[in-house]
């Protein structure tokens, strides 16, 4: 058992990887997917800039699911790195906040821009007549802000909580990062004010955006039946199966993590579901859109 010092105002992320060469493997692969994370998300960004074909209103969102996706993983693994190379797994407590707070603002952002790409894809394929005018790009750059005030305020709520609760003697945050239910099983007081806080941003950020997009793909579905061409139902299908696969990716997680009961959440398991929504996502939606899209692909 490693022992921590106890008297220090720093904090202790136990992390991922064990002191074993299997943990030397999981590092290296991560890293590796950082890599793969940056390059992919930097590739889409810089090709929809260059490329006058993408400047429309889906690959405007796409660039900013990139932008948030390249912050999210760079929140998380940077940090992971430097704790498993140089043996030192504490981390401040004001650096604690930090990261939770631009862990949530980004997580909130991520759901909400899912949601306007689900609907602007909703308004393509069922009202193509009214395209144009629907998603102009001031309505584009306004489902970008809302997206990223809404998941601002949120991380605020969130975050100014965890740093007002009293934290018992113990200082070690059985996880990879700042996440806040796990920094308050820390906590010598009752949480009860913090969960209803959770449900309600499982709610907001979750359900309803997750109804959202359930909703506006069920009247795609509709639309592709009704489409008298194979060829353009072949088309919608792979831009919609693109989507859906991104957004699976995403919710499951966390739907299984925030929706599941408490006293049947274990740290190991928390900390799978976080790989997939904190370091896999990051790195396969570029991958993902780029292999699924003729227009990212090129001719």
């Amino acid at each position: 058992m490693e022992n921590y010092n106890q008297t220090s105002t720093d904090l202790i992320l136990l992390g991922l990887f064990p002191p074993s060469k299997i943990g030397l493997f999981f590092f290296i692969l991560v890293v590796l997917i950082f890599l793969m994370a940056l390059f992919g998300n930097l590739s889409i960004m810089l090709l929809i800039f260059l490329d006058t074909r993408l400047h429309t209103p889906m690959y405007f969102l796409l660039s900013q699911l990139s932008i948030i996706e390249l912050n999210h993983i760079s929140t998380i693994v940077p940090k992971m790195v430097s704790n498993f190379l140089f043996g030192n797994k504490s981390i401040s407590f004001i650096g604690c906040g930090v990261q939770s707070f631009f862990f949530l603002t980004l997580g909130g952002a991520e759901a909400l821009l899912l949601t306007s790409m689900a609907y602007v894809r909703y308004i393509a394929i069922c009202f193509p007549r009214h395209y144009s005018s629907s998603m102009s790009k001031r309505v584009c750059v306004l489902m970008i802000i809302g997206s990223w005030i809404m998941g601002f305020v949120n991380s605020c709520a969130h975050t100014t909580y965890a740093f007002h609760v009293r934290y018992c003697q113990s200082r070690a945050i059985n996880h990879f990062f700042c996440d806040v239910p796990a920094m308050l099983t820390l906590a010598c007081m009752d949480t009860w004010v913090y969960e209803y806080t959770e449900f309600m941003s499982t709610i907001l950020f979750l359900m309803l955006p997750f109804i959202g997009i359930a909703c506006s793909y069920g009247r795609v579905v509709l639309a592709v039946y009704h489409m008298h061409s194979a060829e353009g139902r072949k088309k919608v299908s792979s831009t919609c199966s693109t989507h859906l696969t991104v957004v699976t990716f995403y919710y499951v997680p966390l739907f299984y993590t925030y929706l599941h009961p408490r006293s049947l959440r274990s740290p190991t398991k928390d900390e799978v579901l976080a790989v997939f929504y904190t370091i896999l996502t990051p790195m396969l939606n570029p991958i993902i859109y780029s292999l699924r899209n003729r227009e990212v692909m090129g001719p």
